[in-house]
């Protein structure tokens, strides 16, 4: 007999759409654990401008893959998925249900469709196209008859990661058995209202002395910096933009963030999709039903 697939499930949706809240009221619900899919929360002492949860929230609930990794080092989505699998397997070992829950699409598809990712490009041609702006690697791309596809064309890592593998797609398999995907679907003027909330919020928590902060230790150019919420900061720090203009092109970041993780996750036909605030009882009842099958 084959080797039972442990249950697992997934909360995916925009940022600041209420996932982490919603899982961890899972977990105390269903005696589980979190998986945090999201490509920034992986990288050590980047906590307020990646909304991380809070050291109270961790403790309610174990929390995995938070804190993965150095703000200056690489990390891929396959180095994910092979720690996330790892993690499911623990968890479930101890008969305790797998949560995983995040906004990186990527992380998430790489799990639950078994992606086959392409090896990592060579370090030397990477510093190499690392040099480069977006424009002259879209130039780059073009000459060498690469497809774009869907790939956001303002994000050099993914660009870089074009060439790299010549256009080549990672191969990806039937969804994994005994999964449920949990996707939240909240309207625009309200995911508006939330993104600017939480981005005072994280004004108010001290982001400016975080960025700083990085800055100082690894240089603008490290991977935590390249994020939303990080590096809308720079020309702050060049002194050529003051803190309500820096303020807006974050809002706008996260606004754009949302756009691109709405059109990855609409496109997987496999989510069951709740609006939020989502109605409680009927979640349970889905999770519930999943659970007995």
């Amino acid at each position: 007999m084959g080797q039972t697939i442990p249950s697992l499930v997934v909360i995916a949706g925009e940022t600041a759409s209420g996932k982490t809240a919603l899982a961890l009221r899972l977990a105390q619900e269903f005696n589980g654990e979190i998986i945090c899919a999201d490509s920034w929360t992986v990288r050590s002492e980047a906590n307020i401008g990646t909304a991380k949860p809070t050291a109270e929230e961790q403790a309610s609930v174990p929390h995995h893959l938070l804190d993965v990794v150095a703000p200056d080092e690489d990390f891929t989505a396959a180095v994910f998925k092979r720690l996330a699998k790892r993690a499911v397997a623990d968890i479930s070992s101890r008969g305790k249900l797998p949560i995983m829950v995040g906004g990186t699409g990527l992380y998430i598809d790489g799990v639950i469709y078994n992606y086959g990712f392409l090896p990592a490009g060579d370090r030397g041609d990477r510093e190499e196209l690392n040099q480069l702006g977006v424009g002259e690697l879209l130039q780059k791309i073009a000459d060498s008859g690469i497809e774009l596809g869907d790939a956001d064309t303002r994000n050099k890592r993914r660009l870089i990661r074009l060439i790299e593998t010549g256009g080549a797609q990672p191969t990806r398999e039937k969804i994994r058995d005994n999964t449920l995907i949990i996707g939240l679907k909240t309207d625009r003027p309200m995911l508006e209202e939330r993104i600017v909330k939480r981005v005072d919020a994280m004004l108010a928590a001290g982001l400016e002395n975080e960025v700083k902060g990085l800055a100082e230790r690894y240089g603008w150019d490290c991977e935590a910096l390249k994020g939303v919420g990080y590096a809308q900061w720079h020309d702050y720090f060049l002194g050529t933009q003051n803190l309500a203009e820096t303020r807006r092109k974050i809002i706008k970041a996260n606004l754009d963030l949302a756009k691109r993780q709405r059109t990855w996750f609409k496109r997987n036909k496999s989510i069951q999709w709740f609006s939020t605030p989502v109605n409680w009882q009927d979640l349970v009842v889905a999770v519930t039903t999943f659970l007995k099958t």
